[in-house]
């Protein structure tokens, strides 16, 4: 008699565990899913690696702030979008003024046409000189036309020499719309062939 009328209550209490059960492992699997969820966030943001700083094709051109001939500060970074050609010389460089009919000729030539890796091309010409009136007079000679001039008119001890390890002038880099080096150390029609292939 007394087991038959305690089996309502097995009963009941066997309903209630199995329930509770149920809903415990519905609320594990729940936090479970929030927790896989941040971890694939993460996956997917370390995979877009930042490229490294360096003088290495694939590498990020070092940052440049120096002032044109006017003192007006221009940053090499202000010029992402474009193809920049990141060009050493100075005045007194027989060789850069040497080269520069073809890069002005190549500027002329590729400043407004569409390019992979850039919209239009231009020039930095960053200048060793230490004569600030012999910069601005070469820059008029060689018809240098487009805008971008700095120098901190400190010749070799300039802070650009160490950071881009420059040996000699004219040196070069060639850099696409995000600062990257494609190329470097291109002379005469080298220059112009490089940026033929970037034509669209």
């Amino acid at each position: 008699m007394m087991n038959k009328k305690l089996n309502p209550f097995i009963i009941a209490a066997a309903i209630i565990v199995a329930v509770a059960s149920c809903k415990s492992k519905k609320q594990q699997a729940s936090a479970n899913q929030v927790s896989v969820e941040p971890s694939e966030q993460q996956a997917s943001s370390t995979s877009q690696v930042e490229p490294v700083v360096g003088l290495n094709l694939g590498n990020l051109a070092p940052a440049i702030d120096l002032k044109d001939p006017s003192g007006k500060v221009i940053s090499l970074s202000s010029l992402k979008g474009k193809v920049v050609l990141i060009d050493f010389w100075a005045s007194w460089c027989g060789p850069c003024r040497f080269e520069n009919p073809t890069v002005v000729k190549t500027y002329r030539q590729y400043k407004d046409k569409k390019l992979k890796g850039g919209k239009g091309f231009t020039v930095y010409s960053v200048s060793l000189d230490m004569n600030e009136n012999a910069w601005k007079k070469a820059i008029e000679q060689d018809s240098l036309v487009w805008q971008y001039h700095v120098s901190d008119l400190k010749g070799w001890g300039s802070e650009v020499v160490p950071k881009y390890a420059i040996a000699g002038i004219p040196t070069n880099y060639l850099i696409n719309d995000k600062g990257i080096i494609i190329d470097k150390n291109l002379r005469g029609e080298a220059l112009i062939a490089a940026l033929e292939k970037l034509v669209k």
